[in-house]
């Protein structure tokens, strides 16, 4: 069936002209002769869709293609290529669904959308032979989608791991070189711009989770429901944890991990971790993003960069528009469809085997470190090392390391520790990874 265009330039609509909205039309403007000469045929914007047309936006655009009607946008015959920027699953699902029923290449950067629904989305455009394209969804700029679908696509991927929330990895940042508060550094983010008003989105680790299912679907050809996902903040770490886990040689990081497992199984999950010093992620600090791939051929890739923000998400979705330009100029639209063949279950996190970094308060008694580390042994838990300082007079912090064992082992074991009359609280339990 013969799909060559067959029109003298290519029309482009876009939906949203927010952060990353208006970072794509910036960099489209800025750099459209270039990016015009590496498709090979002009571009030309028909309709941006925003809910308030009166509203001062941050790149300069020509009032008359704004419109608060996105259907406008949408049915437009003159556009072939929708970017929908809005964020959201519904309407942005809705919209995307009807610019591929009408034939339209789509380009994304909604997270949140292709995380719950873009194993159906995928499906569709893969039936119609047209482009879904979403680089932008994780990452920022970091071109970590096409690179797994693409040029690691040779390789069967045991693991891939990132720091993959700027938010949160600026608080920990700042904790840990200042030795701050969460609360305080997240006021700063928040007046700095990057934390939200409303930052549980990224301190709960929903965001950084939506990112890691996606990752995962890619890496493992497995569809990853999102509900699947365990998903834990950064809400629980203390300064005294970032202090202790520094004195065992370590730093803490909220990452998003995936690991193929045997008989079928996959990790997919997000909380804080304890990594060595000397770990590739152990580097990425502030708002910066990275993500560690494995593979059985390549080894170990690392992707770096800024993982948030106009210009850095602008550039990924721009980097989709070319992509798909070039497809359409040339007749192969569709040609990577959605690659979710393979049926993975994913495993709960209770029998995630890991080590762990434990913290608790405890009386200063007598045969304290012996009946804690009791229970641990009756749990089939090991030791490797030990903290105790004073810290209240009668009270002391004891923090543990343990060797690697399933969640639920640890679950249990400090369920029976909760429990002693020496024991003042269970402070925190943090896993650990090497």
């Amino acid at each position: 069936m013969e799909k060559r265009f067959t029109k003298d330039h290519i029309g482009i609509g876009i939906l949203g002209l927010g952060v990353v909205g208006s970072g794509t039309v910036d960099l489209l403007m800025r750099n459209r002769e270039e990016i015009e000469k590496k498709i090979g045929l002009p571009i030309r914007i028909y309709g941006i869709a925003v809910r308030n047309v009166n509203k001062p936006r941050a790149v300069k655009v020509d009032r008359a293609l704004l419109t608060d009607d996105p259907r406008s946008v949408i049915d437009n015959p003159d556009v072939d290529i929708l970017c929908e920027l809005i964020g959201g699953v519904e309407p942005a699902r809705s919209y995307v669904m009807q610019a591929l029923e009408q034939g339209k290449q789509v380009v994304t950067a909604n997270k949140e959308m292709m995380a719950k629904a873009g194993n159906g989305i995928m499906k569709e455009a893969a039936r119609r032979q047209l482009d879904l394209q979403f680089e932008g969804s994780v990452a920022g700029g970091i071109p970590i989608i096409q690179s797994m679908k693409n040029a690691l696509a040779g390789n069967r991927v045991t693991e891939v791991m990132g720091i993959i929330n700027g938010t949160t990895n600026y608080i920990l940042t700042r904790m840990t070189e200042e030795g701050a508060s969460l609360e305080d550094v997240l006021r700063e983010a928040q007046e700095l711009g990057y934390a939200e008003a409303d930052p549980t989105s990224d301190v709960d680790g929903f965001d950084a989770g939506y990112k890691i299912a996606i990752l995962s679907a890619i890496a493992f050809t497995s569809k990853v429901s999102v509900d699947d996902v365990y998903v834990e903040g950064i809400r629980s770490i203390s300064a005294s944890d970032i202090s202790y886990a520094a004195e065992l040689g370590y730093i803490i990081k909220l990452l998003g991990i995936g690991k193929r497992m045997p008989n079928n199984q996959i990790q997919v999950r997000v909380h804080p971790t304890l990594l060595p010093k000397h770990h590739p992620l152990a580097s990425t600090h502030d708002v910066y993003n990275s993500v560690l791939v494995k593979g059985d051929s390549i080894g170990d890739v690392m992707f770096y960069g800024r993982g948030a923000g106009s210009g850095p998400t602008g550039s990924a979705v721009v980097g989709d528009i070319l992509d798909t330009c070039r497809n359409l100029r040339f007749g192969s639209t569709g040609r990577v469809a959605c690659t979710c063949f393979e049926t993975s279950t994913v495993q709960p996190i209770e029998d995630v085997e890991t080590r762990h970094y434990i913290r608790m308060v405890v009386q200063d008694k007598p045969r304290v470190l012996s009946a804690i580390s009791g229970i641990f042994g009756d749990n089939d838990i090991n030791i490797e090392a030990m903290i105790q300082k004073t810290i209240y007079g009668k009270q002391t912090d004891i923090v543990w390391l343990m060797h690697e064992s399933p969640g639920k082992a640890i679950q249990a074991a400090l369920s029976a520790i909760k429990n002693l009359d020496i024991v003042v609280e269970v402070s925190n339990w943090i896993r650990v990874e090497e």
